[in-house]
């Protein structure tokens, strides 16, 4: 669940130190450098003081993606770091964003509101995704998310979903391949319960 590959990767992206790291674990400072160096594991009481440290919970939302609505990212006020970030319960072994759905076309498996994990690169050939739900950009730069079928050539596809019609003969810039999708209502007892006070021990 957390190796040493995530641990150098959220050390590098966030500049945080092994001197941090060790404090945040409670731990001496050379332990980090030995769970780096392959001599000892990390505990399990540890994983998520490291996960929390190195941020490696988060997911910058990126900005919305339309399930039958029109998202087209020149003319949406998004900062560059995003809308802000999504925590989430375990860490993500590689770069994700988030994108929150607008719109009822993928009803009843995705409802507006609810928010989308996806790898930040395309890790996959376009036709190893024929037949799945991706979030896709197209090369005129509407955002979607939609079920991704194969078009007239290899160069275009066809976009489906469960309550609109398709979308016929385009071309993508980019296939978001889905990690996971947060519910939201979930989302929003997740942030609850980070909101909520932390008890203080006797």
């Amino acid at each position: 669940m957390l190796d040493v590959a995530m641990i150098e990767r959220g050390l590098e992206k966030t500049g945080k130190s092994k001197g941090g790291l060790a404090a945040a674990m409670g731990v001496r400072p050379g332990a980090v450098s030995e769970i780096l160096g392959g001599e000892r594991l990390v505990k399990a009481s540890e994983i998520i003081p490291i996960m929390e440290y190195l941020e490696l919970n988060l997911a910058p939302i990126m900005g919305r993606v339309g399930a039958g609505a029109v998202i087209e990212p020149d003319y949406e006020q998004v900062p560059p770091d995003g809308l802000g970030d999504i925590t989430l319960p375990f860490p993500i072994m590689e770069e994700t964003i988030a994108f929150e759905i607008v719109g009822d076309s993928m009803l009843p498996k995705y409802e507006s509101g609810d928010v989308i994990v996806v790898y930040k690169d395309q890790r996959h050939p376009l036709s190893s995704f024929y037949g799945e739900e991706a979030v896709v950009r197209l090369k005129t730069g509407e955002r979607y998310l939609k079920t991704i079928e194969r078009g007239k050539s290899p160069s275009v596809v066809n976009l489906t979903s469960f309550n609109a019609k398709p979308i016929v003969g385009v071309k993508l810039d980019w296939v978001g391949e889905i990690c996971l999708s947060m519910p939201k209502g979930q989302l929003e007892r997740l942030r609850a319960k980070s909101a909520r006070p932390r008890k203080k021990g006797k």
